[in-house]
């Protein structure tokens, strides 16, 4: 079985190179696909060493640093991959990759981070954040849009599988393709985030990239109306001014730290505040590796990752609303149930998560697929 993998582009190592990284663990005879690759050699081994046969755009001026100029190319630039010769294609997908043309005795399962977030449910809110809301660019930028979901919702029917990587972006595959998926969890590292039995001191953590839709600002608002609880802020980004200009006296914001520091920080806190809604959200189920309860924002991904108080072994609690009342509200309700909460259920909820288990999940999905459908074929 020839297998070929098309992932959107290959720039620096986060959470989609992540689980590209699993699917190349369960596919290491696969070749490699992206509309460009310029990943560092330091993470070039974490995907046993493969470079990714390219597209037209990886040639293109100031490409390495500002391919996502090139949008409105990538849907042809994709479907120019001849994938041919290939049995099965999987894709792995938050923007075109689901697009790449195949035949009809070729399986394709295309993993979903999300549909392209920004042509679709979140278009007004990415607008906004980058000031096109308004004028002639717009207007323009708008009409570009409309192009790419035109094509987006057309290019689904070359898709025979989708999974999802949460329930909440399998309703959203429903919403946009109104296509069925079954979801498989994206892997968490939980090896290398490890329980300690260490006592927890007295703060509170939040961990992110300093971007907008992550809420770090709403956080630090909520815990400077609060004076005598602790938060430590891990992360750099646009959002650090703001973020500082918020923060009180018992905030304390670190800026970019090392891993070590970072995971050592997540063993001692008290709990892990989380406001954002993410499609998964990896960062929750790492504090929970590490024996640490979450206050999370009550949807998204944080509905799958996080069980809430109401439930059995809980490992953390939910809010309803993304305001500073809302958090404040929540923490408090964490302290009044503190004893609810065990590292040892929280480190168990985390386990879900582990590669293994999502490499076992996917290896045995696709191969029941791929028999299922060689035996069709065959008949």
């Amino acid at each position: 079985m020839k297998v070929a993998i098309i992932h959107d582009w290959l720039v620096t190592f986060a959470g989609a190179e992540k689980v590209l990284a699993e699917i190349i663990e369960v596919f290491p005879q696969a070749d490699l696909f992206s509309l460009v690759d310029f990943l560092p050699d330091k993470d070039r081994e974490k995907l046993k060493g493969k470079k990714a046969f390219t597209s037209i755009i990886q040639k293109l001026p100031f490409a390495k640093k500002r391919y996502r100029n090139y949008l409105m190319l990538m849907p042809f630039a994709i479907e120019q991959f001849d994938l041919s010769k290939y049995d099965l294609i999987i894709s792995s997908s938050h923007a075109v990759a689901k697009g790449v043309i195949t035949g009809p005795d070729q399986l394709h399962i295309s993993y979903v981070h999300s549909p392209i977030r920004y042509a679709w449910d979140l278009q007004h809110q990415y607008l906004k954040e980058s000031k096109l809301d308004k004028g002639i660019k717009s207007l323009l930028v708008k009409k570009m849009l409309k192009k790419i979901r035109d094509w987006d919702y057309r290019t689904a029917n070359g898709v025979d599988e989708f999974i999802s990587n949460s329930n909440f972006i399998g309703r959203r595959i429903w919403k946009v393709y109104r296509r069925e998926s079954t979801t498989i969890y994206p892997p968490v590292d939980v090896t290398n985030f490890i329980l300690e039995e260490t006592k927890k001191e007295d703060f509170y953590l939040t961990a992110s990239r300093l971007v907008p839709y992550k809420k770090i600002d709403l956080i630090v608002e909520a815990f400077s109306n609060m004076p005598e609880k602790k938060l430590m802020v891990i992360g750099d980004g646009p959002d650090m001014k703001k973020i500082k200009q918020k923060a009180n006296s018992n905030v304390q914001v670190l800026g970019y730290q090392e891993f070590e520091v970072l995971k050592s920080s997540m063993q001692k806190a008290k709990a892990f505040v989380f406001a954002a809604e993410e499609d998964f959200g990896i960062t929750p189920v790492e504090a929970q590796a590490c024996g640490t309860p979450v206050i999370a924002y009550g949807k998204g991904g944080s509905l799958e990752t996080v069980r809430n108080i109401d439930k059995d072994n809980p490992t953390g609690i939910l809010f309803e609303k993304q305001t500073v009342n809302s958090v404040i509200d929540a923490v408090n309700r964490f302290e009044k149930n503190q004893q609810l909460f065990t590292s040892a259920n929280c480190r168990e909820n985390a386990l879900r998560f582990s590669p293994e288990n999502f490499r076992n999940a996917l290896k045995n999905h696709i191969y029941k697929t791929y028999n299922k459908r060689e035996g069709e074929l065959s008949k």
